[in-house]
């Protein structure tokens, strides 16, 4: 809770996740962004100016809202952030949790799965990790994955008013291999834009390595012009 000490934080469920209504048709990202950008407009008090944080699949709906909201947005950050454009799926050797598994058997599907996908260093996949997955993984009832693909944040990138910044894991599979492609997109929509590669971290960087994530972007809020 290190952002909630300086700053009001609101953590919205995106359509179709966690306790959200699923999206009405059509689930693309411009209109799931509205979602999101109508959301905030509701519970952020008018006029007042704001920064967002986005992590993965957030940035594509994120994007939209952060140029929707023009320049009441102060930041944008990505982190681990998806919206790029098509890759090759870092999905080899993910296992589909099913319901009919046992208690032992999820949570062991879901510690391989952050293993796979989540995190650098297997050995940091503890039992909140696994608690967090199962409960987000039940609680999905949309599939964000296409939307991931889509390069939705590239296309939104140099339409965004605010301060953009970037946090991203050295060892992310998401982004492995395409990480200069990435931030020079980001400094081209924004040259001043601050951009933190972590080393030795995975796609989820903001839990493998929460303090010094904390720290990084707590930093990037408090030198926002």
């Amino acid at each position: 809770m290190a952002l909630s000490r300086e700053f009001t934080v609101i953590a919205p469920d995106l359509p179709g996740l966690g306790d959200s209504d699923e999206p009405d048709n059509p689930s693309t990202a411009e209109h799931i962004g509205e979602i999101l950008a109508d959301g905030l407009e509701r519970v952020i008090p008018a006029g007042a100016g704001f920064h967002i944080g986005c992590f993965s699949y957030g940035a594509v709906p994120g994007s939209v809202a952060a140029v929707r909201h023009g320049n009441r947005v102060r930041s944008f950050t990505l982190v681990g952030a998806a919206g790029f454009g098509p890759r090759e799926r870092p999905t080899d050797g993910l296992i589909r949790i099913l319901p009919e598994m046992d208690e032992a058997t999820r949570r062991a599907t879901a510690q391989n799965n952050l293993a796979v996908l989540m995190f650098a260093d297997p050995r940091n996949v503890d039992d909140l990790a696994i608690d967090i997955q199962l409960v987000n993984t039940a609680r999905a009832r949309f599939r964000s994955r296409p939307l991931s693909l889509s390069d939705t944040v590239l296309r939104n990138l140099p339409q965004i008013s605010a301060r953009r910044n970037a946090i991203w894991g050295s060892e992310d599979i998401t982004a492995k291999g395409m990480l200069p492609q990435r931030n020079a997109a980001i400094k081209a929509a924004d040259p001043d834009a601050q951009i933190v590669v972590m080393d030795g971290i995975g796609h989820w960087v903001q839990y493998e390595a929460a303090d010094a994530f904390n720290e990084c972007y707590l930093g990037m809020l408090k030198q926002t012009p």
